[in-house]
């Protein structure tokens, strides 16, 4: 998986998350396939995560 270029990436946060800078998962969808992911407290690494994977991932997270 190539990594898509972040620069104008639009990160967004839970809006189960308290509202602080530094204690959020931030993620950045909107790439044909993958979804990338970050800590708002190390923004530099960045997982990225194939797009199929992720929309399991929330699925499951749904279902509990």
């Amino acid at each position: 998986m190539n990594t898509p270029d972040l620069t104008d990436a639009r990160w967004r946060k839970s809006s189960y998350s308290d509202g602080g800078d530094n204690n959020c998962v931030e993620v950045a969808d909107g790439f044909s396939d993958a979804v990338s992911v970050r800590d708002s407290k190390t923004r530099s690494d960045v997982l990225m995560v194939p797009a199929p994977s992720w929309v399991a991932f929330v699925a499951s997270l749904k279902q509990r």
